[in-house]
């Protein structure tokens, strides 16, 4: 079904107010950082960190703690979950309680009160995850048995053997090394203030036998084993015990990152913290100095006098996706020297000279050539990074004619990436063949994110970028790629989405993906896909889904709460790749983001659109409802009306494929009509009146 195009001046204030609105953000070297926010966890950890070393900073603690109130669901289920619309999570919430007592708050105070009988009416701390019972431990309130037993020899372990380094994904690695360590000194927390939990266990912890649920399968073997190597403990020799502990220490300081911090995440971060205060480096050792300043950097204050925790920070991904969503939009002279500088600065970030952990599983002779998530992390460039960088450098230097300079980026980019692509033709986030599913059966992997294997959505972002840069030499690559994605299509059409919520994320990544690498868009797979979007549709305009999805695929391409202007904006993408600008689904889209953008030109929701781990750890992306929406009004416009009509792009469209359909993923004024949201300051969260009812 198609239907007329929206008339250029009824987009042109969206889209002048939107990227007047992003460039606004652009920090003056050139790139964009946006908050990202996870659950509570993470500043909950923070808290405690502070009392694990007896550091406690009690401004900052008194407006995480504010912060931490702020997030309990009062008026829902009463404690703390991973996403808003979630279910308890008892992980999070015993540790969000931990904090704030030991912030000060009373645990007769009616919010503890509150969030104490639905600990307890779960089963209690004792139900907690790995992670968490970690940390009771090293406070004292679980006995270590309640740990699972992970020896810090496993640094000492060959690499053949099943249980390795090289083995797990990157953010496993980093995490568990200064981990073991930890396990094995038996880690006491100084925690000055003598604070802590009992209160929250249904059955005193030293009197608890059920802190690994009973298993069947590989897990339940695992869970035997660890009962029974576990009293061997104590014969392992100390020397051994003293060289395995130095390695993993050597291990941890060869990858510190700086200021940067290790591995640019905040686990290893607090984790090796903890473990240079407990092996007692000084306060003013450079790499113990480095580290707390790293930990520093990701607190965000907010206006209201709260301040939270981020998990990282997303400086390559955020400018990258807001560099595209200005080629899309109508140009200025403002814009134009934006995008100028947000190139330089992308350039001088690619890993050019620094080997990583993914050289171990790469193709044999893969030279570096990645980018970073963070604003550096050279151990750990990434794919999904690297695959839409370099094919936006490509189509630069194509435009500007400036391929002699850019060349040798995009060819050391896309040779790094083809070195990681893994057997079965897909694409990992950060290694190549990290799909060694008995590995997540181990007790200390209960929280199921131990390996980093191909996904959909990676996939579809490195085929995106081999069809833009087009080089004969990676044509079998780029079948592979096309053939692991037609094996893993659900059977309604849609694909899982790893990285982002979820198969609305997938599906979009996908075609983009096939859209440049010249499948056929009349194929049923991309047919099947394109109707897939369009049944999920709202009848406002706008597409939704729950992060629920994840635990229940039936609830794919769904939201109890409704439409979301990032997954809004994807559904658009998805099909507008395609050349199905003039449906009546993109224009019913269309209108949906230009109904509801909000007078500071932004778009706003109080949901998590990614998961950092599916299930069990979620991220909310602020600067996705700033670009990503610019991005499909921008490219809808072009597509449509025509790149005339407000003033002549900077970057005009990529040409057409000849392949199979448009090569249109995303290279290439009237007065502000009434917003059904109120305009809000940045830091302020919206909650849709329906979220509101559901919660009280």
């Amino acid at each position: 079904m198609t239907s007329q195009a929206i008339p250029a001046a009824d987009l042109d204030a969206a889209l002048v107010r939107a990227r007047d609105a992003l460039l606004a953000q652009q920090h003056p070297d050139g790139h964009w950082c946006f908050e990202l926010e996870s659950d509570a966890t993470i500043t909950a950890e923070y808290v405690l960190m502070m009392h694990f070393v007896d550091e406690i900073d009690t401004d900052l603690q008194a407006r995480m703690a504010r912060y931490l109130r702020a997030t309990q669901r009062l008026e829902g289920h009463g404690a703390w979950d991973l996403y808003l619309g979630g279910d308890v999570d008892i992980s999070c919430s015993v540790k969000a309680y931990f904090a704030l007592k030991a912030a000060g708050d009373s645990p007769d105070a009616p919010h503890m009160v509150r969030a104490r009988e639905v600990i307890l009416a779960r089963g209690g701390a004792a139900k907690s995850n790995v992670f968490t019972r970690i940390l009771l431990a090293t406070f004292g309130e679980v006995p270590w048995r309640a740990t699972p037993f992970m020896p810090v020899e496993f640094m000492l372990f060959p690499r053949w053997a099943p249980i390795h380094l090289d083995k797990v994904a990157y953010w496993a690695r980093t995490t568990m090394v200064p981990l073991l360590v930890l396990c094995a000194m038996r880690a006491q927390a100084r925690n000055p203030l003598g604070i802590h939990i009992q209160e929250l266990f249904v059955t005193p912890p030293e009197l608890e036998r059920e802190y690994f649920p009973r298993k069947r399968g590989l897990q339940g073997a695992f869970l035997k084993l660890d009962r029974v190597v576990r009293p061997l403990e104590p014969l392992i020799p100390r020397v051994v015990r003293r060289r395995a502990i130095a390695r993993a220490v050597k291990w941890s300081e060869e990858r510190m990152n700086g200021e940067d911090g290790f591995g640019g995440i905040f686990p290893p971060m607090v984790y090796s913290y903890e473990m240079m205060v407990l092996m007692d480096y000084p306060e003013d050792h450079p790499m113990r100095r480095d580290c707390r300043d790293a930990l520093k950097k990701l607190i965000v204050h907010r206006d209201d006098g709260s301040a939270y925790c981020q998990p990282c920070l997303s400086p390559v991904w955020d400018t990258a996706w807001s560099l595209m969503a200005l080629e899309q939009a109508p140009a200025s002279e403002r814009s134009a020297a934006a995008i100028t500088r947000a190139y330089d600065w992308l350039t001088e970030r690619q890993v050019l000279d620094q080997s990583g952990d993914w050289d171990q599983n790469a193709t044999p002779g893969t030279r570096p050539g990645g980018w970073a998530f963070q604003y550096a992390n050279p151990y750990y460039p990434d794919v999904d990074d690297t695959a839409v960088v370099l094919a936006m450098i490509h189509a630069h230097a194509r435009r500007t004619n400036q391929e002699a300079r850019f060349k040798p980026h995009v060819d050391r980019a896309m040779d790094w990436s083809i070195g990681l692509q893994s057997k079965n033709g897909g694409f990992g986030a950060f290694d190549a063949n990290c799909d060694r599913s008995y590995l997540n059966a181990i007790p200390f992997a209960d929280h199921g994110a131990l390996l980093d294997p191909p996904t959909e959505d990676v996939s579809g972002r490195v085929l995106l970028a081999l069809g833009v840069t087009n080089r004969p030499q990676d044509k079998s690559v780029r079948e592979r790629c096309i053939d692991y994605l037609r094996q893993t299509q659900q059977r309604d059409g849609s694909w899982w989405g790893r990285w982002g919520t979820n198969y609305i994320y997938g599906t979009w990544s996908v075609l983009a993906g096939l859209a440049l690498s010249g499948v056929d868009r009349q194929q049923p797979m991309v047919r099947r896909a394109v109707e897939w979007l369009r049944a999920k549709q709202h009848h406002d305009g706008g597409w939704g889904e729950t992060n629920d999805s994840y635990i229940d695929p039936a609830l794919a391409g769904t939201h109890v709460f409704g439409s979301m202007a990032d997954q809004t904006a994807w559904g658009l993408l998805g099909q507008l790749a395609l050349g199905e600008q003039k449906s009546d689904s993109v224009r019913r889209g269309v209108e949906y983001l230009i109904r509801t953008q909000q007078a500071d030109g932004f778009w706003m929701h109080p949901f998590h659109n990614a998961p950092g781990f599916p299930r069990i750890f979620h991220l909310k992306y602020h600067g996705y409802t700033a670009y990503f929406p610019l991005w499909a009004l921008g490219r809808y416009r072009r597509l449509v009306v025509g790149k005339s009509v407000v003033s002549q792009p900077v970057c005009a469209p990529l040409p057409r494929s000849g392949r199979g359909g448009p090569a249109s993923s995303g290279f290439e004024v009237k007065p502000a009509p009434a917003f059904a949201r109120p305009a809000l300051p940045r830091t302020a969260v919206w909650t849709p009146p329906r979220v509101r009812q559901t919660l009280a």
